[in-house]
C-alpha cells in the first residue's frame, strides 16, 4: 500500500466551518452516512487560524499561511476561533 502523504491529492471539496457539522463522507463511503471519511488534508487559501477535528474528536489549532497545505486527517474545521478562509478538505481517493 502507497504512502498517502506521497500521493497526489485528486479531490478537493470546500469546508464549510462548522461548531457541529462534520463533513459530509457520503460521496467517499460504500455505507453513506456511517460515519464521517476524514480529509486527508487541508487547503488553506487564506492565512490565519485553523482549528481542526480530527477522528477521534480532539482537536488542534493551528496557524497557516496562505496556499499551505496541512497534511493532517479531520473530520470537520470549527468556525468559532477559526480565522483562515478559503479552505479545501483535500483526498486521495
Amino acid at each position: 500500500m502507497a504512502d498517502i502523504a506521497t500521493q497526489p491529492y485528486n479531490v478537493a471539496k470546500p469546508i464549510t466551518k462548522s461548531d457541529t457539522v462534520n463533513y459530509d463522507g457520503s460521496t467517499y463511503s460504500a455505507a453513506p452516512f456511517t460515519k464521517p471519511i476524514p480529509a486527508d488534508a487541508i487547503l488553506v487559501g487564506d492565512a490565519g487560524i485553523v482549528i481542526a477535528v480530527l477522528e477521534n474528536g480532539a482537536t488542534v489549532r493551528l496557524t497557516a499561511v496562505a496556499g499551505q497545505i496541512i497534511p493532517i486527517k479531520t473530520i470537520r474545521v470549527n468556525s468559532t476561533t477559526t480565522s483562515a478562509t478559503n479552505l479545501y478538505a483535500l483526498y486521495y481517493v
